[in-house]
């Protein structure tokens, strides 16, 4: 009879434990987010259920940037939803301050079909030389008036048919998410007070056509300088000067030795995150369909942090003595950069304009 009663309290006791076990991931998912770091307007949707058994895959993010910037902190944000949504069974590894490479470097490798780096942010345009032509129209001067008017795109019809370009022309990459940087404006060594000042300079660019045309158009020197080398080219006179948004320009120190900005906003720093096709077809569905959703997340992440942070940044940089040159009348830039815009939208005129109407 013990015997008896000391079996049915071992299996009323186990019987306990295991409904205990059971109910605990109920509670973890109803735990709220950090309000600090989730946007209002983007909710977890899906709990990773059986995402979470499918295996285990590391994805290599290349980023050029340091993770204090603009671009690094959307990383972060893309990287911490990934392995939330995916409940552990994607990790993302960023690579962050140019460790893969230079913007170019990074790409050749994907667009190579090598498979040390899974996922990359890049500019807007850098997939133009690859055969993507209709991402040109997002680093045309001046297409954007506002920061608004430039997510007007980022979250139309249009900008999800580009995001999809690479794949129908044959590249082996396709988009995950836009995001931007601020405005991007012109810095120097020496004093400016206007565009003219900018005539005869030698000027930083990367090896892109559409800013070696905005340069010239300005009377300067366009000169094609390695991202990693800058700071090093502005310090020892191999330029005169360069254009990053402000955040960039402040992560990367570029004030201690170009410490005249003039906010001219000649280009939106528009930029996308991409993902291999290697790494997207090792994925199950459901780990593509998290990838999609995380990239939902980050993308109003980088909306809701950009303007804040720029703004922020800015005052900073004036109280470190950086003189900050305002544009009130943006006219004669507009004209002197109209033949670059001219040349690049033959063909696409009716994209181009869709683009300008959604202001």
């Amino acid at each position: 009879m013990k015997q008896k009663k000391l079996l049915a309290a071992l299996l009323a006791g186990t019987m306990a434990l295991t409904l205990a076990a059971c109910g605990s991931p109920a509670t973890e998912e109803t735990t709220p987010a950090d309000e600090s770091t989730t946007p209002a307007t983007t909710e977890s949707s899906a709990p990773a259920g059986d995402v979470a058994n499918d295996p285990k895959v590391t994805l290599t993010y290349a980023e050029v940037n340091p993770l204090d910037t603009i671009s690094g902190q959307t990383a972060t944000a893309f990287k911490e939803k990934v392995e939330e949504l995916s409940g552990g069974s994607i990790t993302i590894d960023i690579q962050a301050s140019g460790v893969l490479g230079s913007e170019n470097d990074v790409l050749d490798t994907m667009l190579g079909g090598g498979d040390t780096i899974d996922i990359s942010r890049i500019s807007a345009f850098a997939l133009n030389s690859y055969g993507a032509e209709k991402s040109v129209m997002l680093t045309l001067p001046f297409v954007f008036e506002t920061r608004d008017h430039y997510w007007n795109f980022a979250t139309s019809d249009l900008a999800t048919e580009m995001l999809n370009e690479p794949q129908e022309v044959g590249l082996p990459v396709r988009g995950l998410f836009y995001g931007e940087e601020g405005f991007r404006h012109f810095f120097t060594k020496d004093p400016i007070e206007g565009i003219e000042d900018l005539a005869g300079m030698k000027l930083r660019v990367s090896n892109d056509p559409i800013m070696n045309g905005l340069v010239e158009g300005l009377g300067a020197s366009p000169t094609v300088v390695s991202f990693n080398e800058l700071y090093s080219a502005l310090q020892t006179g191999v330029v005169d000067g360069a254009e990053q948004p402000i955040a960039n320009y402040a992560s990367n120190a570029f004030n201690e030795v170009a410490p005249y900005l003039i906010l001219d906003g000649h280009t939106m720093g528009a930029i996308e995150v991409i993902i291999s096709d290697n790494a997207w077809n090792e994925l199950t569905e459901a780990q593509q369909n998290v990838l999609m959703e995380a990239g939902a997340y980050a993308q109003e992440f980088n909306r809701n942090l950009s303007e804040t942070q720029e703004n922020e940044v800015l005052e900073e940089l004036k109280a470190k003595g950086v003189t900050v040159i305002d544009v009130t009348d943006k006219a004669p830039w507009q004209e002197a950069t109209a033949d670059v815009v001219a040349e690049n939208i033959v063909g696409m005129e009716d994209v181009y304009q869709q683009i300008v109407d959604m202001k």
